[in-house]
């Protein structure tokens, strides 16, 4: 889980864990005990404020950071040594530069989530380009997910499906949200029902729902709508079929009454 603070920190926790994590405006990351309150632990290495924190969900001493200065870093929080991998966009082809000049964006890297089994990472940036990385080797995918739109100028936080056939990323775009599978770049929808700019999406794996906070001051619960009408060639009939994206399907209490 990630989220702003009144300081504008990001924050994250650790599964079975007493650690958090601290992403500030400064270019560290701080890692705080929970039981003491102190601060047990320092990450330095950007050059530019944190927007964005997340913990590995297959292995659970791996961080990865995202920052102003364009780069992600992995880092194995057990270890007081530099990080692991600077990722880098053009998988070190452009030049034999040292690693310290490798970028993941061509500019503000403020989104990033693992997939659900904690094998690739996903990024976003301010160059409106999403990318999906290898993350035991940091090598980048080059899956083409087109122009992903993003103007924010703090931390996005989007989502990924869990247990479904085909895995999807759900990312705010603007008022709506958009839906691409994450390993051929596809954008399968768009979901429509907020009024103002998304900030955050969550996917709820346990009954298959995405909640979504908007600028609105409302938030949204989706489901997957798993059947809809399809008319057959002679159009005398209709039969259904399984609908591969998530369709905006939430009722207010004002229509419950």
């Amino acid at each position: 889980m990630i989220l702003r603070t009144p300081a504008d920190n990001l924050v994250t926790h650790v599964k079975q864990c007493v650690l958090l994590t601290v992403g500030t405006r400064a270019p560290k990351v701080q890692l705080c005990d929970l039981k003491s309150g102190s601060c047990c632990h320092i990450l330095q290495g950007h050059r530019q404020e944190i927007l964005a924190v997340s913990w590995s969900p297959r292995y659970d001493y791996i961080l990865a950071t995202a920052s102003a200065d364009s780069r992600v870093k992995l880092w194995d929080v057990r270890k007081a040594s530099g990080c692991l991998i600077t990722l880098d966009q053009h998988n070190g082809e452009k030049s034999q530069a040292a690693e310290s000049a490798n970028t993941a964006h061509n500019g503000k890297v403020n989104g990033l989530c693992f997939t659900s089994d904690g094998l690739h990472l996903l990024t976003i940036g301010t160059d409106n380009r999403m990318r999906l990385w290898n993350s035991s080797n940091g090598e980048n995918t080059l899956v083409n997910y087109g122009k992903v739109y993003n103007d924010s100028r703090k931390g996005l936080k989007f989502a990924v499906s869990c247990g479904c056939s085909s895995e999807f990323v759900f990312v705010p775009y603007g008022s709506t949200i958009a839906v691409y599978t994450i390993y051929s770049g596809e954008q399968i929808t768009m979901l429509k029902g907020h009024y103002k700019s998304v900030d955050c999406c969550v996917f709820q794996s346990n009954f298959q729902e995405l909640y979504s906070g908007s600028r609105d001051c409302n938030i949204l619960a989706w489901i997957p709508s798993l059947n809809e009408p399809v008319p057959d060639d002679d159009g005398t009939s209709t039969r259904s079929h399984l609908n591969p994206a998530f369709e905006d399907a939430w009722s207010s209490s004002d229509e419950e009454g």
